[in-house]
């Protein structure tokens, strides 16, 4: 998942559906750098887990909006060998 709202995700943070019912466990989460945003892995319930599905994460007892994505959150580009030059 990735934030929505301002608010980084740590391991242990409670996740709750949008009615306020606890669901699930963030296992992992940070800033990420590359992406210029906040990710987070979590344990939810299947039906929970389709994407675009918005929940909420406690952060500091407060809860923030976030938005199941699909992963890995980023690939490499695939590099492209460079075309051999013939000298005949």
């Amino acid at each position: 998942m990735e934030t929505v709202e301002r608010g980084i995700v740590r391991d242990g943070y409670k996740v709750f559906d949008c009615a306020g019912e606890e669901i699930g466990i963030v296992t992992s989460g940070s800033p990420s750098p590359t992406l210029n945003k906040n990710i987070a892995l979590a344990y939810v319930p299947p039906e929970f887990a389709a994407v675009g599905t918005l929940l909420c994460v406690e952060v500091r007892s407060q809860r923030i909006k976030a938005q199941v994505v699909p992963t890995p959150f980023y690939k490499r580009p695939k590099k492209i060998a460079p075309q051999a030059v013939s000298t005949a």
